[in-house]
């Protein structure tokens, strides 16, 4: 016979309280109209919320649900998780007003939800090995081995290409964000992938080796989900939300913001700063000696970056906010003393301050040159993904004071094969490598150009009394 023990007063207040806890976690959240706070459920990726190099919240559906949220002066409470599914439950339990994680609208009906207005149409690509000879329909991919991502939406899309095409196949792949499947696909593990044009089109110029064979019959169209039973003045809300940000021209401008083309060093670029060195740098010299001056960093690294940056254009201004020749966030500005970005001795100065802050944060050990590569991946990408980047190389079994393995660890910021150690979730590790390569060769394009400037040898000597080198 079971022993019964008898619960003090102590365990009945504990056992009250966790119950009080769950009863909470269950009750549905009421409608954002009546407490101006709107959840939303979202997933850790390149189109939906990730953490940028300033450490702040950003992402396509990020953006476009804070303008959302913004225009009805709702605060915005962002609820991650890794998969849709756990999205889809937290729907039905009305645990969220809404979630946000580039849902195809037929992934969306099919859990029988409520798809909101359409954001957007991507095509669906089938992209290969440029190396391969190209799929030119779906009978040519039968008996090929093809990947496509778990909660994609493209499983029924491909079940009906099946129906026509009885030999096809592919494997279904989970947890893993797009920049890895075509990494597996240019490491030959498939013949080839599906994916949505959205995903790959921004990273085309990174992977140069892959192409599209052909795209799907049908583009997708991608949608935030709500719960059945959600409130009618949401939804009201939402639909004029999209429908006027289409008209405007929100959606698109966001859109470009994140989706971008990604540019790479090539025989065009060095074409360029030699062409633009002798008519952009003669004015701008001064100012990066006298940052050099101030930060002790060689001023043809300096050059560089603000070549990479802005091609040496004061007035630069890229759609993310960024601006001036050293394209400075308003909030880095703001840091390192800049009250105008478009002042080209204030960006230069600030831009030098802030490589420098970079370099300091870095554990003293490390020596350089590593540590200047370091520093301007973490320039690039911020230093809390930077330390991310160092935490992978070191579960790779690399050194994470050497740029060397740390350059081989960036590209995993982009995917999920590391989350474990990420603390800062996505990064596009792969721009912080091309930046900071990009500049290692415009600086030595600069070294062997321009001369040293040492600032003693040319005290009480003006930059115009120095004659330009030639």
């Amino acid at each position: 016979m079971p022993t019964l023990t008898k619960m003090g007063s102590i365990g009945r207040l504990a056992a009250l309280a966790l119950t009080v806890a769950l009863a909470a976690c269950s009750r549905p959240v009421p409608p954002p109209e009546t407490t101006d706070e709107l959840r939303v459920g979202t997933r850790n990726s390149p189109a939906s919320y990730y953490v940028d190099h300033n450490g702040e919240p950003a992402g396509f559906e990020h953006d476009l649900m804070a303008a959302f949220a913004k225009s009805h002066n709702w605060s915005l409470k962002w609820t991650e998780k890794d998969r849709p599914e756990a999205l889809f439950e937290l729907l039905d339990l009305h645990q969220i007003h809404l979630a946000a994680a580039t849902l195809p609208q037929a992934v969306v009906k099919d859990r029988h939800l409520i798809a909101g207005p359409v954001l957007f149409e991507t095509p669906v690509h089938i992209v290969f090995r440029a190396t391969d000879k190209p799929p030119r329909n779906m009978a040519e991919l039968s008996g090929k081995k093809v990947a496509l991502i778990i909660g994609s939406g493209h499983t029924p899309l491909m079940m009906r290409q099946k129906r026509k095409h009885p030999e096809l196949s592919w494997a279904a792949l989970d947890n893993v964000w797009p920049e890895e499947l075509l990494a597996q696909l240019q490491a030959g593990k498939y013949d080839a992938v599906v994916i949505n044009g959205m995903d790959f089109d921004p990273m085309r110029n990174l992977y140069p080796e892959l192409a599209v064979a052909f795209d799907l019959p049908d583009k997708q169209k991608i949608v935030w989900a709500l719960p059945k039973r959600s409130s009618q003045v949401l939804r009201n809300a939402l639909a004029r939300f999209v429908e006027q940000a289409h008209k405007d021209g929100t959606i698109e401008r966001i859109y470009e913001r994140y989706f971008g083309h990604v540019k790479q060093l090539d025989s065009t670029d060095i074409l360029g700063i030699l062409q633009r060195r002798p008519q952009r740098l003669p004015e701008l010299r001064r100012y990066f000696h006298e940052a050099q001056t101030l930060t002790g960093i060689d001023w043809r690294l300096l050059a560089a970056i603000g070549y990479q940056e802005s091609q040496w254009n004061p007035f630069a201004t890229s759609p993310t906010g960024v601006r001036g020749l050293m394209m400075l966030t308003g909030e880095t500005a703001d840091r390192m003393g800049v009250s105008d970005r478009l002042n080209a001795r204030q960006s230069i100065l600030g831009g030098a301050r802030y490589l420098a802050l970079m370099k300091e944060t870095l554990p003293d050990r490390i020596a350089e040159p590593d540590r200047t590569w370091l520093a301007l991946a973490a320039y690039n990408q911020g230093q809390g993904h930077m330390e991310d980047a160092r935490r992978i190389a070191q579960a790779r079994g690399g050194n994470p004071d050497s740029w060397a393995d740390v350059k081989e660890a960036l590209p995993y910021l982009g995917r999920g094969t590391y989350a474990k150690v990420m603390k800062y979730g996505y990064a596009r590790g792969h721009e912080a490598l091309h930046f900071s390569e990009n500049i290692r060769n415009y600086y030595d394009i600069l070294l062997r150009l321009e001369p040293e400037y040492n600032p003693l040898f040319n005290l009480g000597s003006s930059d115009d009394e120095i004659a330009a080198p030639g």
